[in-house]
């Protein structure tokens, strides 16, 4: 047998420098030498990415089943903590939009996570890489992207207890299979939610960009970050064009440039060039929802159940309810946990929305 199943309980020694693991939950280990000879001597060819705190490279076990190997950086004590918080929060969590984990090893100083291999590597490189990377996506993949990414993180918020926040969704963890269907991987960042917790006061982690404002300047962390990041993301997926880097037009990030061009109603603009044959109506909503996602005021944004329903359906926004985008000020790159950031409070009227009637 090249592997064995283990149940982890165990409090690890302060001198190990690993977090302690206290969840009882059946993970597979692998034997380091297993993973070295189907990532073949971990190889620079098989390098498929590297995530926070860790490599990627693709591998081959030796019944033929394909792996994605996530290698720790030996000296990272803060990737350790990572590393068993990713076992921790996505070992028996399944589901069809988010990336399976399959085991690990921790032999020695090893530290690896072993996942299922994606085909089509991850979002960032496929839709906003270098142009001999991009892939011509039509309205069909981008708008199943969105959705499947909403129905993942949907999961992650309302259908596992403890809940979980993922607190890093950006387009470089979101994987695609050889259909396109969106995974969402890289959980080191995780949080878990009991039932009678509405916010956590943490540590601020994640990236620029996709941070929402009162977590970003207030360490708040509720579910509604990973909704503000989700927005930022569909915004990208639309537009093709990074959150974090300028419009040469204006100078201004992706999500201040979208509500711009939604003021002056000029919400066309932001659509990719590259997407030829769009239903506009329907990517237009698509943007207003990702607005609605990205709102100020955090307890204004909808939950990511009501998010599913209006990209779903052809819904009619109440637009009257939208208010505008949390932007971290002045510096839109600096992000520190011991700044203050006052958001605009508005009125705490729910999101509404009506359903159009079937054409």
């Amino acid at each position: 047998m090249d592997f064995i199943w283990c149940c982890f309980v165990r409090r690890v020694k302060p001198q190990d420098h690993v977090a302690e693991f206290s969840t009882e939950k059946k993970v597979r280990l692998f034997f380091y030498n297993e993973l070295k000879t189907a990532t073949e001597n971990f190889c620079s060819s098989n390098k498929s990415g590297r995530g926070g705190f860790g490599t990627v490279y693709k591998g081959i076990l030796r019944d033929g089943t394909a792996i994605a190997a996530k290698v720790l950086s030996a000296e990272s004590k803060q990737g350790v903590n990572e590393f068993l918080t990713e076992i921790d929060v996505i070992t028996n969590v399944k589901h069809p939009n988010l990336v399976q984990l399959i085991g690990c090893c921790v032999e020695g100083k090893h530290r690896i996570l072993v996942y299922e291999y994606v085909e089509n590597s991850s979002l960032d490189r496929a839709l906003l890489g270098f142009r001999s990377q991009k892939v011509k996506f039509n309205w069909d993949i981008r708008s199943a992207i969105c959705i499947g990414t909403a129905k993942g993180i949907a999961y992650l918020h309302e259908g596992v207890q403890p809940q979980i926040v993922h607190r890093d969704i950006k387009a470089s963890n979101i994987l695609l299979d050889k259909n396109f269907r969106p995974k969402i991987g890289d959980f080191g960042l995780a949080k878990l939610f009991p039932d009678n917790v509405t916010h956590i006061s943490t540590r601020v982690a994640g990236t620029t960009g996709y941070l929402a404002p009162e977590y970003a300047m207030q360490g708040q962390l509720t579910k509604n970050a990973d909704i503000y990041s989700f927005g930022v993301l569909v915004l990208e997926i639309i537009s093709g064009r990074s959150s974090s880097m300028p419009y040469r037009e204006t100078d201004k990030l992706l999500l201040e440039w979208t509500w711009q061009l939604y003021e002056e109603g000029k919400l066309k603009n932001l659509v990719d060039p590259a997407l030829v044959d769009y239903p506009e109506e329907e990517v237009l909503r698509f943007i207003k929802v990702a607005l609605f996602c990205t709102q100020a005021a955090a307890r204004r944004r909808p939950s990511m159940g009501q998010v599913i329903h209006m990209l779903s359906k052809p819904t009619r926004l109440n637009e009257k309810e939208l208010t505008r985008p949390g932007l971290i000020p002045e510096s839109k790159n600096a992000v520190s946990s011991n700044s203050t950031y006052s958001i605009t409070e508005f009125s705490r009227s729910p999101l509404t929305h009506t359903q159009m009637a079937p054409r």
